[in-house]
């Protein structure tokens, strides 16, 4: 007898109930709604999307560096662990030298600042002063001094992300040095710190839907929908050098590793959402880790080159400064000459890797870039208030999904990254598990993706990590349980109330 179908209001509650990304998606759709019907509320919601924020970014350092050190100690060889840093700086630097070189072929090819004829000296700089809080951006000295850490628990107490992976490097190359034998229970001990934040992640998780509706209403109730139409050209402009980066992006990844971008962007396709809404990809990096990690990546490499790369590869960013250096000089008259636009790149290279953190961090490295060409007036950096907001969708999507495409481009280069299981969690064959449910009841296991060292034996060919010195623990952290996939090839959402 044929099993009874759902009723469709059943299946919608169900998807609700179990998928974020459907909850993420109805909530943005609320936001825009009442940011648009009701204006006035647009302060009212906006704590929901900053306490969000707030609560992931507690945990981001602690988990950064129990990923690093607990890599570190299991590789057992601190020199591959420093190889992966060394690649992953030289993807980084040629990833975001493609995104400024191609802002600027597409802000000369099409102009979106000609014929504004900007009197630059009427343009309001107060606001780009309260924007940037009358900071600065940091000098090479200052940048490399800055990654260094004054003291452990100020690392932490800044969400410091650079001088918490200088520690947990330090503390995984302590680890090595004095063997398991003196140290027994370090390792074992920050593994289990490991699992404790992962279970806060899923906590904190629940709360997406309420901190996107919140972005949202105060995104649109703030800023309106008008701006779009006034800087529409730049806008679109910006979005389709963006996409057009993206495919390149995708088409790399899939020379390298043989991966499809399009299926890893259907892979974290909530973690995705949910980073357009809070306009933050801070808000995911604890979930992209774990995605990646469960996608084949291994832990060293994740926990290297991912948090690197939200101060080293900011792709977006990129895009987005050299469309909006030329935009400015096209709209006060500037024609910037090619040796001009060689010294934007050379500047924006060096501008755009001391930009995380710091507040109104794109303004200063404009004003930045403008100041070194004295050509153009720095108070017209004042005409981006008006859309800088609505190109952090932009900025963020790119940005993140530059870092995800850099770990496993990366890993593939080191011989970290298990590609038969990568495909097949993008394809869906494999069900993404959220990692303090993978510890519950019984305790599943990871087809090829375990206790790995850094290094691979040649023989075995880059996809086959060696086994290696592993901690006292008896299986590694994040196990991952296989699940057939469900007719017509997608994964079941989990039922945890995260996809």
């Amino acid at each position: 007898m044929p099993q009874s179908v759902p009723s469709l209001p059943r299946r919608v509650a169900r998807m609700l109930r179990t998928s974020l990304f459907a909850q993420v998606g109805v909530a943005l759709v609320l936001g825009i709604v009442v940011g648009r019907l009701w204006p006035d509320t647009a302060t009212t919601f906006q704590p929901l999307g900053d306490g969000f924020i707030r609560l992931i970014k507690t945990v981001i350092s602690p988990l950064v560096f129990c990923v690093v050190v607990v890599g570190i100690a299991k590789a057992g060889n601190l020199k591959a662990f420093g190889r992966i840093g060394l690649k992953a700086l030289i993807w980084f630097e040629v990833a975001s030298t493609a995104a400024l070189l191609i802002g600027l072929i597409a802000a000369n090819v099409f102009g979106p600042g000609v014929g504004m004829n900007v009197d630059p000296s009427k343009l309001d700089t107060s606001a780009v002063d309260a924007k940037t809080a009358g900071g600065e951006l940091p000098t090479t000295a200052e940048f490399i001094l800055n990654a260094l850490p004054q003291s452990a628990i100020g690392a932490f107490a800044e969400n410091a992300l650079l001088q918490v992976l200088v520690l947990a490097c330090l503390t995984g190359a302590a680890l090595l040095h004095l063997g398991h034998t003196k140290v027994p229970k370090i390792l074992p001990a920050i593994e289990q710190a490991q699992e404790v934040i992962f279970a806060i992640v899923g906590f904190v998780m629940r709360l997406a839907p309420l901190a996107v509706f919140g972005a949202m209403v105060h995104l649109v109730g703030e800023y309106g929908l008008g701006v779009m139409k006034t800087y529409a050209k730049l806008i679109i402009l910006c979005y389709a050098v963006a996409a057009v980066f993206l495919v390149l992006l995708g088409v790399a990844l899939k020379l390298m590793t043989g991966l499809s971008l399009w299926k890893f962007v259907r892979y974290t396709r909530a973690e995705m959402l949910l980073a357009l809404g809070t306009a933050s990809s801070e808000s995911v990096m604890p979930r992209m880790m774990q995605k990646l990690r469960q996608a084949g990546a291994r832990d060293d490499a994740v926990g290297l080159v991912l948090p690197t790369g939200y101060s080293f590869n900011l792709d977006g960013a990129s895009i987005y400064l050299s469309v909006g250096t030329l935009f400015i000089a096209q709209a006060v008259g500037v024609d910037l000459s090619l040796g001009q636009q060689v010294t934007v790149v050379l500047v924006l290279m060096l501008t755009s890797k001391g930009m995380a953190g710091i507040p109104g961090s794109a303004f200063l490295a404009l004003s930045a870039t403008a100041a070194s060409l004295g050509a153009i007036p720095a108070g017209a950096v004042a005409l981006l208030l008006g859309v800088d907001r609505i190109m952090d969708s932009m900025r963020v999507a790119t940005n993140l999904l530059g870092n995800c495409v850099a770990v496993f481009a990366v890993s593939k280069w080191e011989g970290a990254l298990d590609t038969v299981r990568a495909k097949k969690m993008l394809d869906g064959e494999i069900e993404f598990v959220e990692e303090e449910a993978a510890d519950e009841g019984n305790a599943p296991t990871a087809p090829a993706v375990s206790t790995a060292a850094v290094t691979a034996p040649a023989a075995a060919g880059p996809d086959v990590p060696a086994a290696g010195p592993t901690s006292s623990s008896a299986a590694p952290v994040g196990t991952v349980k296989a699940v057939p996939a469900q007719p017509g090839g997608e994964a079941k959402e989990p039922a945890s109330g995260a996809s």
